[in-house]
């Protein structure tokens, strides 16, 4: 069974921490930018994808980064939990290894929507026109793709007994998910083995539709994308809480 209350304490806890550690919400807020300043700045000079300005057109793909990287580097702090045997005195009480997973899901959701707010915010200054339905539409998104990605981190988290271990194995993880993606670049007249890998991985999808939403450029169907980001939360997150069960503490 699922403990709401249970769930909101662990989820408290989470946010008191994170708002307790300023460097990591300076560097949240400024990592975005300084891509979108520098690469997006640097080539958008000198490139234009169907007429629109290269740092637009990439603007979806770095909300895409930080939500990746924030929600599967979460999965870190599980790791240095056990390690301080933190976890240990979570796992012993009455709570539901479930609903202590889905309390960790949930801050990692929220991390990633602070993050979002963030970068959205700034998207006004490089010429991101927004309405309220885009934004809300945007804001789905993310928590579907925080959820599926903060669950990944979670499982890896799980199986990782050293920080060091957890960052080798997701630095795999993260950075063919990104750059395979189409962040950074359009998905068509891709080469054939390019575009298989794009079609294969979750996060293309994911990029897909908020570029579409952001700046009205799609390559996949609406309900492909829905279908496929859906899929991807529910898998991970079941997959996920597998792991977490089965975890030693």
């Amino acid at each position: 069974m699922v403990n709401v209350t249970g769930i909101s304490a662990i989820w408290q806890r989470e946010i008191l921490t994170f708002f307790r550690e300023k460097p990591r919400i300076v560097s949240a807020a400024i990592n975005p930018i300084f891509w979108l300043v520098t690469f997006g700045a640097g080539l958008g000079s000198t490139v234009s994808i169907a007429g629109i300005n290269y740092q637009q057109f990439i603007f979806a793909g770095i909300i895409v980064q930080t939500v990746l990287f924030s929600s599967i580097f979460y999965g870190s702090y599980l790791v240095w939990d056990r390690r301080i045997d933190l976890l240990k005195a979570v796992l012993v009480t009455p709570l539901s290894r479930r609903s202590i997973f889905f309390g960790k899901v949930f801050s990692g959701v929220t991390f990633a929507l602070i993050q979002t707010v963030i970068i959205l915010a700034f998207g006004f200054f490089i010429g991101i026109n927004y309405t309220l339905a885009s934004l809300m539409l945007v804001i789905l998104t993310v928590i579907f793709a925080a959820a599926a990605l903060t669950a990944v981190g979670l499982t890896i988290g799980s199986l990782m007994t050293s920080p060091e271990g957890f960052q080798l194995i997701t630095t795999f993880v993260i950075f063919p998910l990104f750059f395979l993606s189409g962040a950074l670049f359009p998905l068509e007249n891709l080469p054939a083995y390019l575009s298989t890998l794009t079609a294969v991985n979750p996060v293309t999808y994911i990029v897909d539709v908020l570029r579409g939403l952001l700046i009205g450029i799609q390559y996949y169907g609406v309900i492909e994308n829905v279908l496929i980001i859906g899929g991807f939360a529910f898998v991970a997150n079941l997959v996920g809480i597998q792991a977490f069960k089965r975890m030693r503490s």
